[in-house]
């Protein structure tokens, strides 16, 4: 036997949710912010990345901070048709230890990332782990913010990192903050190969 109060409340809500369908009738190149201290923003990015290439668009990467080139997410995705895929940093700052060599590294890295800002052939430009270089100084908040402001009106672009600034939260038009209850690392668990790289 149908449940008839199951049916009125999904009938209520679909009714609530066509109206906003309805109602979202713009298109433009959004600015997704993915922060918080939780694991999966970068993994939240690369997928962004995979439904972009779905749809046969071209995507540029940028990897700031990180200088590995053996992750899972660049073995495969690096290697697609459509892809730019550029590792722009020295290793964590926890790593390098040499605030001068950050900056100039941070500083060449955003030069190439400007580039990918600019190409309106790039459908998803995705900066990982930019909220850092903001965050330790490296780069200039206002001249990332108006690089940003600057690229063409139908380029996405995906910002991930921990502690994003609030001039990126507030031009943003997604912001999503991943929040961690539980990690494995905590309790000894070394990167898993496909999961954490």
């Amino acid at each position: 036997m149908p449940d008839n109060g199951h049916n009125r409340r999904m009938a209520r809500k679909k009714a609530v949710v066509d109206a906003a369908i309805a109602r979202a009738d713009q298109d433009k190149g959004l600015l997704l912010v993915l922060t918080g201290n939780g694991k999966g923003k970068s993994s939240s990015a690369f997928g962004m990345v995979a439904r972009s290439l779905g749809y046969g668009y071209k995507v540029g990467v940028a990897q700031f901070l990180k200088s590995r080139r053996d992750t899972g997410e660049e073995k495969f995705l690096g290697n697609q048709p459509n892809v730019e895929w550029h590792v722009l940093g020295d290793g964590f700052t926890w790593d390098t230890q040499d605030r001068d060599a950050d900056i100039a590294t941070a500083k060449r890295g955003w030069e190439v990332a400007k580039q990918m800002l600019k190409d309106d052939s790039l459908h998803l430009v995705v900066l990982d782990e930019l909220t850092y270089l903001l965050n330790y100084g490296y780069l200039d908040k206002v001249q990332v913010c108006s690089d940003l402001a600057s690229r063409p009106a139908a380029q996405h672009v995906v910002i991930t990192g921990r502690a994003a600034p609030q001039c990126l939260l507030d031009m943003a038009d997604t912001v999503s903050e991943i929040r961690d209850v539980k990690h494995a690392f905590r309790s000894g668990i070394r990167a898993q190969p496909g999961i954490d790289l």
